[in-house]
């Protein structure tokens, strides 16, 4: 048996932009899978697919979806149901007939408001000079309210001061629910009036989840693990293991697991591989440590889709950095197998492990496999481009 015949967890090994959408669309074009699970994150994902001559840069829907995969977010994944209504619009202009009807959402996954985005865009402009780095999309402020419980004004949570009562967080359950649901929003608008109010009221809002609960299939129980024992999956990260809430460079982090370990527990301990994606040099959206950082790098390596963003900041590149490699596989506690990405690009160096001065990489395939099997390999955006390969597991399968 193929390391890829059953279930894969694909995992980011930079700070983001690895590939991990295009990997996951070749991988699910190559073999019959079930699903995608989305395992982590939220609206803030940004992962480019090329395929068939279509653009599209999934965000909640999961990267298998021009393959026809349908797409399962897990209760570890923040849902806002504007964004995936517009991002559905949009695959549907892409081709994709009725794509919500290939998605199903977990019930006990945090709902994501517009009362979160606000408070975290207020957040992030009056940090100044010193920003985080956060999207704009309400991630860290949605986990963060759902801590909340039985704090008071005044306290210090997570460092950050508890500005009002908090309620219960909302859930994708409770948009089936529209008395439960109003009374969490009252409580949130409450909460977060002194810091921000956004343009939607609350009634407003319960009418319109209401009707994304009667457009989506929502699930409660052990979906993943039926889904497993029914074909392979494909587990889905976003962003990736050096912005990890645990594992990544505080405060300059994401508020989620982005290493596999949400994945396996999903898995129930099923047999699956770990598939790390790295680019050939690394990159890095928005505030925070490269240290490799490259000038020239970025001038040599135009980024296709990827741009400054409004609230994350300017887009960075750099040399190849082994010792942030060997300690994101280690915050993984180690991966199968690798899928290396932009393997067209050239005059690569990396700075070897010990710090001493970037050397040239002439052979990246040659160097990341004398590491880990290489198990895919992609050459510039396109489905075209990559190739997935059969490899031995050496740890999970």
């Amino acid at each position: 048996m193929s390391l890829l015949d059953g279930h894969v967890v694909v995992v980011g090994l930079g700070f983001g932009d690895e590939g991990k959408g295009a990997v996951v669309d070749a991988l699910c074009a190559d073999r019959p899978t079930t699903a995608v699970v989305r395992f982590n994150g939220g609206a803030q994902a940004a992962h480019n697919v090329v395929a068939d001559g279509r653009h599209h840069t999934f965000s909640q829907f999961g990267a298998g979806t021009f393959a026809g995969v349908p797409t399962h977010l897990s209760r570890f994944v923040l849902v806002e149901p504007f964004a995936l209504a517009a991002e559905a619009r949009q695959l549907e202009t892409d081709g994709v007939r009725n794509p919500l009807s290939l998605l199903s959402v977990d019930g006990r996954a945090l709902l994501t408001t517009p009362f979160h985005i606000y408070a975290n865009r207020a957040r992030e402009q009056a940090r100044g000079a010193g920003r985080h780095g956060s999207c704009g999309k309400g991630i860290g402020e949605t986990v963060w309210y759902s801590l909340l419980s039985g704090a008071g004004p005044g306290e210090v949570v997570e460092n950050q001061e508890v500005i009002g009562t908090p309620g219960d967080a909302p859930t994708v359950a409770d948009c089936a629910r529209p008395s439960v649901l109003r009374r969490k929003l009252d409580a949130l608008a409450r909460f977060y009036a002194p810091l921000a109010a956004p343009s939607h009221d609350v009634d407003a809002l319960v009418t319109l989840y209401r009707d994304f609960a009667d457009a989506v299939r929502i699930t409660d129980g052990d979906e993943t693990g039926r889904l497993a024992d029914s074909g392979r999956l494909v587990f889905e990260g976003a962003q990736g293991a050096l912005l990890d809430q645990h594992h990544g460079f505080h405060p300059h982090t994401t508020w989620s697991t982005t290493t596999p370990h949400n994945a396996r527990e999903l898995l129930g301990g099923r047999r699956h591989a770990v598939l790390g994606v790295t680019r050939t040099y690394l990159t890095r959206h928005g505030a925070g440590p490269l240290p490799t950082e490259s000038a020239s790098m970025l001038a040599r390596f135009p980024e296709a889709h990827n741009d400054t963003g409004e609230y994350q900041g300017a887009w960075r590149a750099g040399d190849l950095d082994e010792a942030l490699l060997d300690y994101a596989i280690a915050a993984c506690d180690g991966v199968d197998a690798l899928a290396v990405t932009h393997l067209d690009a050239t005059g690569l160096r990396v700075v070897p492990a010990d710090g001493s001065p970037a050397v040239g990489l002439p052979d990246p395939l040659a160097w990341f496999g004398a590491r880990l099997p290489v198990a895919v390999t992609g050459y510039g955006p396109d489905r075209a481009g990559y190739r997935v390969a059969g490899a031995r597991s050496t740890i999970n399968a």
